[in-house]
């Protein structure tokens, strides 16, 4: 039971990450707004893990380069491709595509961690896959997505699947705060001179209302909370971990229409209902508890 609130409750913090994000492109670029979120939420663990409490570890000399690999994949490839997609592409068909990740996963978990994955499992993934091409359908139709904005957020899912069960397979020797701490300054290190290559030219930064709240959010709830969060659930399970990814459409669907006035069709509650049908075929909301 616990397991299942826990899952919910990430998939209630992450899908709000897309809405933040929307209100934050109001005041800036997307790749600043995503250098700022990590810089920013790298400082404070910093300080936090190594100032404020000395007890953690500093990384040994082999876990340094885990730690700039997952940095490069959830935190500069992942985050910084779902910020600068997010401008091309709804927060509702964002947090659709999220469910994209536990195929990957899947996969990679079957090939590089040897975990079989049930049939209950594949069934569960398939049928919430269909909802994501049913709601996908109509924005092809109507013309309401650009193909570029699709692709970088494709690029985006795959690094963080990757990420996730290459976490898996290292088992870093680290409390997750500290991993969380170098993954994401490491990324958003990297990501500076990416962001001055891609944006320079056509950047701007407006200090308002928007852009703080968007930062507070990001940093202290999505960076540092969910991400704690998330290395937990991950160290359970990473496909259960990741089939979690398949309720944010319905969190970022209804997050929309409240905050950014995204409409909701027939077909966004159809992809739900299918979302919510792989969820309970591959086991990870269980309608008994189990002895």
């Amino acid at each position: 039971m616990m397991k299942t609130v826990l899952g919910l409750f990430f998939t209630l913090l992450w899908s709000s990450a897309a809405i933040a994000t929307k209100f934050g492109l109001n005041s800036t670029t997307p790749l600043v707004l995503a250098t700022t979120r990590f810089l920013i939420a790298g400082v404070l663990l910093f300080l936090y893990v190594y100032l404020f409490h000395k007890k953690y570890p500093w990384p040994k000399t082999q876990e340094w380069r885990p730690l700039i690999i997952l940095g490069l994949l959830n935190t500069t490839i992942y985050l910084g491709a779902t910020f600068w997609a997010l401008k091309y592409v709804s927060a509702g068909l964002f947090n659709l595509f999220v469910t994209t990740n536990p195929f990957v996963v899947a996969i990679l978990s079957n090939i590089w961690l040897k975990r079989k994955v049930s049939l209950k499992e594949w069934i569960g993934m398939i049928v919430g896959g269909m909802g994501l091409v049913i709601a996908t359908c109509p924005s092809f139709t109507s013309n309401e997505v650009k193909l570029f904005g699709l692709v970088i957020l494709g690029i985006g899912m795959v690094s963080m699947a990757i990420g996730s069960v290459y976490f898996n397979k290292v088992n870093l020797n680290l409390p997750s705060i500290v991993i969380n701490t170098w993954q994401v300054s490491i990324g958003g290190v990297v990501l500076i001179p990416i962001t001055y290559i891609l944006e320079k030219d056509h950047y701007f930064l407006i200090l308002d209302f928007n852009l703080f709240v968007s930062l507070i959010w990001l940093v202290f709830i999505i960076s540092i909370g969910s991400m704690l969060l998330w290395f937990y659930l991950l160290k359970q399970d990473t496909v259960r971990a990741n089939n979690w990814l398949f309720m944010t459409p319905i969190f970022g669907y209804v997050l929309a229409v409240i905050l950014l006035n995204e409409s909701i069709t027939m077909f966004n509650i159809t992809a739900t209902v299918f979302v919510v049908a792989g969820l309970l075929i591959s086991g990870n909301i269980a309608i008994r508890p189990k002895r």
